[in-house]
């Protein structure tokens, strides 16, 4: 399929607001997820891995934290008519952002015309995956519909959280697209089972084009792909579901099949965080025949010390990354650890997504928790233990999950070397 001519759109402008405070400096798609990644890292690997090189990314909110990743951390070869470009909204129809998905289509066709490809993919740009997008644009091809939607299996008794299809016919076909219904109809081969969609779709070029225009003139549509652009192609019958259960990625186990974690909330981003580090984990970072690629600065290998009249640091059921400095009596446990962490001598670490350049204190604790880049936790701090004190100084989450913003100051001496010029038994 890769021999089809193809441009693929990644949708990065969400606000992300579900997810502060980890998005009130950056772009929902550019927050890190796995210690060494970024949430847009994902969608840019199962498309390059497909051998999909002709990428637009639209941006608009926090643009630049996602421009500037971009940039720094993708560039393929133009010499090849190759590309991933970033693009921010651009106000191209006068004073105003994109007001929808589709909205961000229309105001961007000229790209589309630029490349005129035979089919469009439009993908989101913040979902934990890995999926082979080649098997579903095949199924499109073969179809002959104007859109295919990709959609995962969920229990009917969540249909109220989705974005629901039901299907008629053959099961292929979509009959009705609803947001968040709650009277969702199960699936005729399955009927306590949805299809929920996962926003991703494969558009025939001149279709896409057709239903944006038309759309852009109906003043009564919320101008969105999913609520306004599949809707009206399935009242012509020219709409079809890919289901992602058949999608067969080259090196995942059978376990990983249909693997597919929306973190667009605090406690979903903190779960699907948790998936990584259960005995056998439902998805696995490591894959190398599809690959999820990133960029980093060239770290130094993780370092555990031994201090004086301590035992070594150690880590248990962890993710930690190049760069992280453990000192003596310092544990981890089920936590993901990002590069240039920093625990000081008897800190605890226990179920935590710990952001680049976090210092954790002397003798704290930290519990159930994510947080973000550059926050300094205090010496003898206690997190995660009492609910009110936390709720009193920081974002607590409906299961309990305390999130810390950053400090963009930093930590004054962090890493190995305020480790090791200061003795492990000082008092905290």
């Amino acid at each position: 399929m890769t021999s089809l001519r193809v441009l693929a759109v990644v949708l990065a402008g969400g606000v992300g607001r579900r997810l502060m405070p980890l998005t009130v400096a950056r772009a929902k798609p550019a927050v890190p997820f796995g210690g060494m990644y970024r949430l847009i890292d994902f969608v840019l690997s199962n498309l390059t891995n497909a051998g999909y090189f002709k990428i637009v990314v639209l941006t608009q909110y926090q643009s630049r934290s996602l421009d500037r990743y971009i940039s720094r951390s993708w560039q393929l070869s133009p010499i090849l008519g190759h590309h991933i470009t970033p693009v921010a909204a651009q106000q191209q129809l006068g004073p105003q952002w994109f007001t929808g998905s589709a909205d961000a289509l229309f105001q961007n066709l000229h790209l589309i015309k630029e490349e005129m490809p035979e089919h469009v993919l439009v993908f989101g740009a913040d979902h934990v995956y890995r999926m082979d997008p080649r098997q579903m644009l095949a199924q499109h091809a073969e179809s002959g519909a104007d859109v295919t939607v990709a959609a995962i299996r969920q229990p009917l008794a969540l249909a109220h959280q989705f974005g629901v299809i039901e299907t008629a016919g053959c099961g292929r076909r979509i009959a009705n697209f609803a947001e968040k219904p709650q009277n969702a109809v199960g699936l005729a081969d399955s009927p306590d089972e949805i299809y929920a969609s996962m926003g991703n779709y494969v558009f025939r070029t001149e279709a896409l084009i057709d239903a944006v225009c038309a759309d852009a003139l109906d003043v009564t549509s919320r101008h969105d792909i999913g609520g306004d652009i599949i809707p009206m192609l399935a009242e012509r019958g020219r709409a079809d579901v890919y289901d992602f259960a058949r999608n067969l990625v080259p090196g995942a186990r059978e376990r990983e099949r249909g693997y597919w974690r929306d973190v667009g909330t605090l406690d979903a981003y903190f779960e699907a965080h948790m998936d990584l580090l259960l005995p056998d984990p439902p998805f696995i970072l490591h894959n190398d025949a599809w690959p999820i690629r990133t960029w980093h600065d060239v770290l130094a290998p993780t370092t555990f010390l031994r201090g004086m009249e301590e035992r070594a640091g150690r880590a248990v059921d962890a993710l930690v990354s190049p760069g992280v400095t453990v000192a003596g009596g310092a544990t981890i446990e089920r936590s993901v650890l990002s590069p240039r962490v920093t625990l000081q001598a008897r800190a605890r670490v226990e179920n935590c997504v710990l952001m680049e350049n976090v210092h954790v204190g002397r003798d704290a604790i930290v519990r159930r928790a994510i947080v973000d880049k550059d926050a300094v936790i205090p010496d003898g701090a206690r997190i995660g233990l009492d609910p009110d004190e936390d709720r009193a100084r920081y974002t607590v989450t409906e299961n309990g999950i305390v999130v810390i913003g950053g400090d963009e100051g930093g930590f004054p001496g962090s890493g190995i070397e305020s480790i090791v010029n200061v003795p492990a038994t000082s008092p905290g």
